[in-house]
């Protein structure tokens, strides 16, 4: 596999990598120990704390 052969294969793999990264990202926010508090930071501009 020479340089441009190597260069298209991993432009193609960056809709994979994107797909890895959501993922991961979705799975760290909505792991139950990290849902509640992050549930939590979500109210922050609804609360009336005047």
């Amino acid at each position: 596999m020479d340089f441009p052969e190597l260069i298209a294969f991993l432009r193609s793999l960056w809709v994979v990598w994107f797909m890895a990264l959501f993922i991961g990202i979705v799975a760290w926010a909505m792991w139950p120990s990290r849902r509640r508090r992050l549930e939590e930071h979500g109210q922050i501009p609804l609360r009336d704390d005047r």
